[in-house]
């Protein structure tokens, strides 16, 4: 992927496709026909969450909560430090696309694969950049021969691991904008992210509409 080229892994809330440089990235655009005001998000670490979000200690201690106590996957969207050098690394244009209004999107805890990967290019001031690997609109696969044909000709690398772990709620991740404490996107394990959230925070969030 340091190379320009894309990969297909493996996360507990499904496979995802990704890639490191901007090339990469959008060609994972054209290839999901993926609208261009959708935003990326950022594969992520707790190193990541510590030194590129910008939040007060009780905000931290909530995903800390949900993301190592609860071990829970949720992407995590808060203030960015957008003057870091892993950002500084990204192409203006795939800058642009991965933050809003200051803010950045990074998944949390789905899984040791995309942890590491997290882990090594921000070590070396690098992101890995990338959504869930599917054709835009037709839903999140939680097997590797569920993917669209064209969106695994896409990929440089396909590492097939079975099943993902929150494969039964059929959703993406939960993303929860930690800054302002709102739901960006209802998804996996929202429900004990809820649960949590309301025991050890007082923190009740609005409903899944679609329950």
């Amino acid at each position: 992927m340091l190379a320009g080229g894309i990969g297909i892994i493996p996360t507990d809330v499904g496979y995802v496709i990704l890639g490191v440089t901007a090339e990469a990235v959008w060609k994972i655009f054209r290839v999901k026909r993926r609208k261009p005001e959708k935003l990326n998000a950022m594969c992520g670490c707790l190193e990541m969450h510590r030194d590129l979000h910008v939040l007060e200690d009780d905000r931290r201690a909530i995903v800390s909560a949900v993301v190592d106590d609860a071990n829970l996957p949720m992407g995590t969207v808060a203030p960015g430090r957008l003057d870091h050098p892993a950002l500084a690394s990204l192409d203006e244009d795939v800058l642009d696309q991965t933050t809003d209004e200051g803010t950045i999107a990074m998944l949390l805890n789905a899984g040791p694969l995309l942890d590491e990967l997290a882990r090594i290019a921000f070590a070396d001031d690098r992101l890995v950049i990338g959504s869930s690997a599917n054709i835009s609109l037709r839903g999140v696969k939680f097997r590797a021969d569920d993917i669209e044909p064209e969106i695994r000709e896409a990929a440089d690398i396909v590492v097939d691991y079975g099943l993902s772990r929150w494969n039964r709620y059929g959703k993406s991740s939960t993303m929860i904008d930690v800054g302002r404490m709102r739901v960006v996107r209802y998804g996996s394990c929202f429900d004990l992210i809820d649960d949590l959230l309301q025991r050890r925070f007082a923190i009740s969030l609005p409903p899944d509409p679609s329950d």
